[in-house]
């Protein structure tokens, strides 16, 4: 039993989900987005009750998963067309920045090159410093991957903790070598 996908999902007003087939649409302020059903799982919405059911088809292993996982999809999807989602990136170390070039990402952090990271379609990303990096999107998937991206290329490390980091990530630093007496 799925205790996650018999949850019910309650539609925020001003969003709209409807059901087309096997294509899932939710539209609101922040924008819109789309998902294709899987096979083992059905949603009905009810429009009166302004919520969206999950339901599985039988009783395999797959269709399980599958319903937890479109109900926590069509959550994060109801949740970002109406608020969006925002990750925020510093930078840390001895002159380190950012700014941006039209829609790239340009990085200096350290390395005897620029790095530059092209923006994917729909992500807003904005510099408000030079060591701060904002990305916000309406989907979830797409801000947290971009952000790991970003990070990854530049990692903090663990002796001085440079490096790009989440916002109040803490990193923990090691003690170098102890000096011989």
């Amino acid at each position: 039993m799925s205790r996650i996908g018999n949850k019910p999902v309650p539609i925020a007003d001003g969003v709209k989900v409807s059901v087309a087939g096997r294509q899932l649409n939710v539209e609101g302020p922040v924008g819109k987005l789309d998902i294709q059903l899987r096979p083992e799982v059905d949603v009905t919405v009810k429009e009166e009750s302004k919520e969206a059911i999950v339901s599985r088809k039988g009783d395999d292993r797959i269709a399980k998963a599958m319903h937890g996982l479109t109900r926590a999809l069509l959550n994060n999807m109801i949740i970002g067309v109406k608020e969006g989602y925002e990750k925020n990136l510093e930078l840390q170390g001895v002159g380190y920045v950012c700014n941006l070039q039209g829609d790239t990402l340009s990085l200096r952090v350290g390395l005897a090159n620029e790095l530059k990271k092209k923006i994917p379609v729909g992500l807003d990303v904005t510099c408000p410093d030079q060591t701060h990096i904002k990305v916000k999107g309406c989907d979830k998937q797409k801000v947290g991957q971009f952000a790991a991206e970003v990070r990854a290329l530049r990692k903090p490390e663990p002796y001085k903790g440079k490096g790009i980091r989440y916002l109040g990530e803490h990193v923990k630093i090691k003690p170098g070598k102890a000096a011989k007496q």
